[in-house]
């Protein structure tokens, strides 16, 4: 388990038992967004509150399936800033369409997580009650879909539908502003600039042997290493303009 994801589970089942034996607690940190303005704190603790022990328990082991991959490829404080955006825009969400619901969980910070997982592994299978086999980008899509159809056809009441359609606007704004200030976009603009010489030069393999494979997670090592054999294999010509940014990505600067 990367440490966010572990610290992130600890305060919330932390903040669930707290407020068992304080009831003062839900109450101080519990959402209404129409009252926002003389509540503003409420935008970001609801998310550490939970309805009940079932709906902590599944935000929590979505956090812990999905959370540590996305963990490691964003690093620690984009993978914070992805959950903590996604539960924000989650409030806003639920300001806009229903604002005199009170509202609480993590569920809008976990939609943008799992957005995440889905636009960086798309084919990654997940499997719905450890059975039935879905790739990640249509369980994504589903359960968008579900959100949608739960906040407007008026289902599943108590269901905070358009705090989980918050979360995934916000998991994809901010995704899109990281993988646009990402070396794999400058990668792509270099790539796209006139230029004299080739696209790749020696220069490149030189760099690349300064990354520091002990330094990193193991994911990440794993991919750095597959990446370096398909260079040593068939040369620099033999990466995509992707696997080169990932490269340089994990090169030491």
């Amino acid at each position: 388990m990367t440490p966010w994801v572990q610290r992130l589970i600890v305060l919330n089942v932390g903040i669930f038992l707290l407020s068992i034996v304080l009831p003062a607690v839900p109450e101080a940190l519990v959402l209404i967004p129409a009252l926002i303005p003389v509540r503003p704190w409420t935008v970001a603790t609801y998310m550490f509150l939970h309805a009940g022990p079932w709906h902590l328990g599944f935000n929590m082991l979505a956090l812990y399936f999905f959370g540590p991959r996305v963990e490691a490829r964003l690093g620690g404080r984009h993978f914070l800033a992805l959950y903590g955006t996604s539960g924000l825009v989650g409030a806003l969400g639920s300001l806009a369409f229903t604002p005199h619901a009170a509202i609480v969980g993590a569920s809008g910070a976990i939609f943008g997580v799992m957005l995440g997982y889905a636009r960086y592994w798309p084919r990654a299978l997940i499997y719905i009650w450890g059975v039935v086999p879905v790739e990640a980008r249509w369980f994504v899509i589903g359960m968008t879909a579900l959100s949608l159809f739960g906040g407007f056809g008026g289902v599943q009441a108590g269901v905070a539908h358009f705090a989980h359609l918050g979360g995934f606007l916000g998991g994809f704004v901010y995704l899109s502003w990281v993988d646009r200030r990402s070396p794999a976009a400058r990668f792509r603009a270099r790539m796209a600039a006139p230029a004299d010489g080739p696209h790749a030069s020696p220069s490149d393999s030189e760099r690349w042997t300064r990354i520091r494979l002990d330094d990193l997670h193991p994911v990440n090592r794993e991919e750095v290493e597959r990446l370096l054999k398909k260079r040593a294999a068939g040369g620099i010509a033999s990466l995509t303009p992707e696997e080169r940014a990932a490269l340089d990505r994990f090169t030491p600067a």
